[in-house]
C-alpha cells in the first residue's frame, strides 16, 4: 500500500461534499498537471490511501481520510466541449488526462493545518507539501511522514 496527499479547495469540492457523495465516492478529474497524472496513472493502486487535503481557504490543512477506489481510467471531461477541462488536443483512442476514483473514509478529530504540517518540517523530513515551490494537486507521502502526520490528530 502507498500514501497520498490530494489536494482540493473545499468550495469547488471539499471532504464533505466526498463523504456526501453515493457510495460516499468521486471521480478525481480535471488533474491537468503531467506529474500529478503520472502518479494516478502508473502509481497509485486500489486501496492506497489518502490525505484529503483542502487547499486555497482559510486554513488549508489536512481534514480528512480516503482511499484510492478505482484502477486509472481516462477522465471524460478532457472530451466534453462544454467542460472547463475540455481538452481538444486529447485523442479518444490515445487520452491524455486519466483518473481515479476516491473514497471517503473519514474526516480526522481536527484539521491539521498547513502551518503546523510546516512546524514539524524537520521530522517530516524531504516533504512535497512543505517542499519550496511546489504546488502539485497530487503528491506522494512516505509511510513514516503517514504515521507522524496521523500522530499529530491525537494533539
Amino acid at each position: 500500500m502507498a500514501y497520498w496527499l490530494m489536494k482540493s479547495e473545499p468550495d469547488a469540492f471539499g471532504i464533505d461534499d466526498l463523504k456526501a457523495r453515493p457510495k460516499k465516492t468521486e471521480p478525481w478529474d480535471g488533474v491537468r498537471n503531467y506529474q500529478a497524472r503520472n502518479f494516478m496513472r502508473d502509481d497509485m493502486k486500489m486501496g492506497d490511501q489518502i490525505f484529503f487535503y483542502h487547499s486555497n481557504c482559510k486554513v488549508p490543512g489536512i481534514v480528512g481520510i480516503a482511499e484510492v477506489s478505482s484502477k486509472p481510467y481516462p477522465d471524460p471531461t478532457q472530451f466534453d466541449p462544454d467542460s472547463k477541462y475540455f481538452d481538444p488536443k486529447s485523442d479518444p483512442d490515445d487520452p491524455r488526462w486519466i483518473l481515479i476514483d476516491v473514497k471517503y473514509q473519514r474526516h480526522l478529530k481536527r484539521v491539521i493545518s498547513l502551518a503546523e504540517i510546516k512546524e514539524h518540517a524537520e521530522a517530516l523530513g524531504d516533504f512535497a507539501l512543505t517542499r519550496k515551490g511546489n504546488r502539485l494537486s497530487i503528491m506522494p507521502v512516505t509511510e513514516a511522514q503517514w504515521d507522524y502526520l496521523l500522530g499529530l490528530e491525537q494533539t
